[in-house]
């Protein structure tokens, strides 16, 4: 009997099971437990002991994988554990169960026949495969329940990547699969593309065809695995693992399994002779090189040394990868047009090695695009979530010019030298003929089935999206400004919430950008309810812009000034003593300008520290509430005005910390003062010490939340404010978060005029540990000088424990330290070596 469809009304997911311990199946339930979704962890029974052992092992070693799988370690505790003997009852409970097992056919179906009976009325059933039929996987279930049953594909790692593919049987539920796609996108924070049911689906189908290229071609032209991967990274805007590095990550006989599935099940796709696995990776599989987890594959780490495996002489040498100079040039600064044109034109086998691969990748999309996929957007947003690359393999033709390249293609087709001579479908060349020329446009993107451009999905969902994850050749318009910068730009979208955007590079905060908060805050007051700092990229700030904080002094006009230096990241405390104007130093000194324009430097920076300190103190204290939207990286500065919002929305990856200590400073924006003041807020019995002490270690250790749940434990984020999966849906939580203070009759917090301080019994206790860590050599002298520094000011200073003192005494005491620190050469010289190395310096 056919069991109840299910209905159109709100579904709620209180409970997931996932069936399979294994490296995807543990990490699907970390992820679910992330997202504080009650999650059950199925695993076979031990044959001795505790019947859970095994799936209690499992969840074990989530705490150790890196990256972690799990936003705090301590989420591991609410993943429940269960055994198929014991506990199949418990899925009568459960919204939704994702099968997970290894990618056999038979025990897949063995295993739904066994758990079918047990299912909920209402319970979603989906299978976490790779690349198996769909259709085929539905046959095992009873009729009744295929309207239940789909396909869900989580890449891994499920935290980190944002595609999930969701592929419906014949018989899946459009309502189910809504309901599916609705829980995915908000409570996961997942991209969602809807695939057909074929074999790899898209992302692997369209992403290893292009590895199995990149493989052909590399060969082709005589490149080492090295010189592959430092082709085919960051310089073509691919992840940097590029090519050969991903492949051990994955883990190469993963990869060998993905293409022997292509070769067993795409027997008449015309690339078919390619779907093999080169006898090099079997050679390695079958010497258990399988790459990252076993510590060696086509790379390998000796001492500290990367080697790479040479295929003449079988054995591994020191990785090199070097790009031709002019070629790695062309691609840094061409246009994508001329970028293109410059690798099919410069007869380097680096530059034809490119061509070939782009030229062969677009082929191949244009060719199978009707079969795998509804349209050219799903490809191209599949690849991006899927593997990392910053534009789909359409974007990229659309940008370097869609009738060109496509000529091209044909011209090469005709030649001989593309792995296929399938012609392009038809639909390629009319696309060139009309007057855009492109697949993806603001009315949508070219479905080549139904011969037009389909828009986006209408699932009420993505309209909690207000700026979704855009393509080339969709427009990008991010509302009406009200004002704008060099540095900031506010703006709104037709209600009464201004939003503001920096313009810096990594949204740094320099004298621009504090100019401009303030302006916004100004403006805000006047004229609107709330304001919401949201970035239209990420991240929302890499901190205060340090260089623009100490780069050098100019002499006086009145004299020809010295040249710029070549490198931008001089210490501006240097006294010229190395520059080629001998002439201009010698009469600086002699009229003593140097010291001077020195003391002048260092009066400006003070300046804008005490400008950054009020800019914070404008945020918490402003008339109107302020909320940041919070996502990717929240460094020093930026993290100080996330801490004196009204209200931070953080998405679960956000990168949160004070990190100034780890280049010789101290946090001197407010960050020292708010821990002070949030210590002593939460103090019991008037003492506010052991809570400071948490705060101490976390800004002394410039420790980094890995996660907006870190954060919150690490007390960047209050337990007011929101953390949110998507990071599409972010601006759309901020503004309802602002508006919903705004309606409550805002007011701001009354300043605090009596704040108990630990005093110099706090500051005592942490010397004491201080001078045991340097002792012991855990930490340098300078160490020790910035951590003395950071208790001073958080203990509030010399005085007796329990005094009250206001929030200006901690600002005038964080100006002070990071003046004082700011004049050593140890931290002029970790800045410095920060600035170009990116990496701390221990000194």
């Amino acid at each position: 009997m056919q069991e109840a469809r299910l209905d159109n009304a709100q579904f709620i997911v209180r409970k997931v099971a996932v069936l399979g311990a294994g490296v995807m199946g543990a990490q699907i339930a970390a992820h679910l437990v992330n997202a504080n979704i009650e999650t059950l962890l199925f695993e076979l029974p031990a044959e001795a002991g505790d019947t859970n052992a095994n799936v209690a092992k499992a969840i074990e070693k989530l705490k150790k994988l890196e990256p972690a799988p799990m936003s705090v370690k301590d989420k591991a505790a609410f993943i429940q554990p269960a055994n198929y003997d014991q506990h199949l009852e418990k899925l009568r409970e459960c919204d939704v169960v994702i099968e997970a097992i290894a990618e056999r056919m038979d025990w897949k179906q063995a295993l739904y026949e066994k758990v079918a009976p047990h299912l909920g009325e209402q319970t979603i059933f989906a299978s976490n495969t790779s690349g198996l039929s769909i259709n085929t996987l539905a046959q095992a279930f009873p009729e009744a329940l295929r309207h239940r049953f789909c396909g869900v594909h989580f890449f891994n790692p499920p935290r980190y990547m944002h595609l999930v593919e969701l592929i419906p049987c014949k018989q899946s539920d459009a309502i189910m699969l809504d309901h599916l796609e609705t829980f995915l996108v908000t409570y996961l924070g997942k991209g969602v593309i809807r695939a057909k049911d074929t074999p790899n689906f898209i992302a692997n189908r369209i992403g290893v065809f292009s590895l199995l290229a990149t493989m052909h071609h590399g060969r082709s032209f005589g490149l080492g695995f090295d010189e592959v991967d430092a082709l085919t990274g960051t310089l073509i805007g691919r992840p940097k693992s590029a090519t050969f590095r991903t492949a051990d990550i994955v883990g190469l006989d993963t990869l060998a399994h993905v293409i022997n599935t292509m070769r067993d099940t795409l027997s008449d796709d015309d690339w078919h002779p390619y779907f093999q696995v080169p006898d090099w990776l079997q050679g390695l599989i079958d010497d258990g090189a399988l790459g990252q987890k076993t510590k060696r594959g086509v790379y390998q780490k000796t001492g500290k040394e990367i080697q790479v495996l040479d295929l003449v002489t079988s054995t591994y040498c020191a990785s090199k990868g070097e790009v031709n100079e002019d070629l790695k040039h062309q691609l840094k600064y061409s246009s994508p047009r001329d970028k293109i044109a410059a690798l099919r034109n410069n007869q380097h086998p680096q530059a034809q090695f490119l061509w070939s691969i782009h030229r062969d990748l677009f082929h191949y999309c244009a060719v199978q695009l009707e079969a795998v996929a509804d349209n050219a957007r799903d490809v191209d947003l599949a690849i991006r979530w899927g593997f990392g690359w910053k534009q789909g393999p359409f974007e990229i033709w659309q940008n370097a010019d869609w009738k060109r390249i496509a000529s091209w293609i044909n011209e090469d087709i005709a030649s001989d030298k593309c792995m296929s001579d399938t012609p392009l479908p038809s639909w390629v060349m009319e696309i060139g003929e009309r007057e855009a020329a492109a697949v993806h446009t603001p009315h949508g993107s070219y479905a080549p089935a139904a011969k037009k451009f389909h828009q986006r999905s209408a699932l009420p969902v993505y309209q909690r999206q207000l700026y979704p994850d855009h393509l080339v050749g969709e427009k990008a318009s991010y509302g009406e400004t009200i004002f704008e910068t060099d540095a900031v730009r506010m703006w709104h979208t037709g209600d009464k919430i201004a939003i503001l955007s920096f313009k810096t590079k990594m949204h740094t905060i320099g004298k621009d950008v504090l100019n401009g908060v303030q302006e916004a805050l100004q403006e805000a007051e006047k004229n609107w309810q709330a304001m919401v700092i949201w970035q239209t990229e990420p991240p929302f700030s890499a901190g205060a812009n340090l260089k623009q904080a100490t780069e050098r002094p100019k002499l006086s006009q009145t004299a020809t000034s010295p040249p710029p230096s070549p490198s931008a990241f001089e210490k501006f405390f240097k006294q010229f003593k190395k520059s080629a104007q001998a002439t201009v130093l010698k009469a600086a000194r002699e009229l003593d300008m140097a010291d001077a324009l020195m003391a002048k430097k260092l009066a400006e920076v003070e300046k804008m520290i005490y400008q950054f300190q009020q800019t914070s103190q404008a945020l918490r204290y402003s008339m109107i509430p302020t909320v940041a939207a919070v996502d990717n990286l929240a460094l020093g500065g930026g993290c100080e005005f996330v801490m004196h919002c009204d209200r931070a929305v953080a998405t679960m990856e956000t990168y949160i910390g004070l990190v100034e200590a780890g280049v010789g400073l101290l946090p001197a924006g407010g960050g020292c003062k708010e821990f002070a003041l949030r210590a002593a807020q939460n103090a019991l019995e008037g003492d506010p010490f052991p809570q400071l002490k948490k705060y101490y270690q976390t800004v002394a250790m410039a420790e980094l939340a890995k996660s907006a749940d870190q954060a919150r434990a690490l007390g960047f984020l209050r337990p007011a404010d929101t953390v949110v999966m998507n990071r599409f849906e972010l601006l759309h939580i901020a503004k309802l978060q602002a508006l919903a203070l705004a309606e409550g009759g805002y007011r701001p917090p009354l300043r605090s005029h009596a704040i108990p301080v630990a005093g110099n019994t706090g500051i005592a206790t942490i010397q004491s540990q201080l001078v045991n860590m340097r002792e012991g050599a855990f930490i340098s002298e300078h160490d020790n000088l910035i951590g003395e520094k950071i208790a001073y000011v958080m203990c509030g200073g010399d005085l007796t424990p329990g005094s009250l003192v206001d929030e200006e005494w901690f600002l005038e005491l964080e100006r002070a330290a990071f003046m004082a620190l700011l004049a050593t050469e140890k931290t002029q010289a970790r800045i410095e070596h920060t600035l170009k190395t990116g990496k701390p310096l221990r000194n």
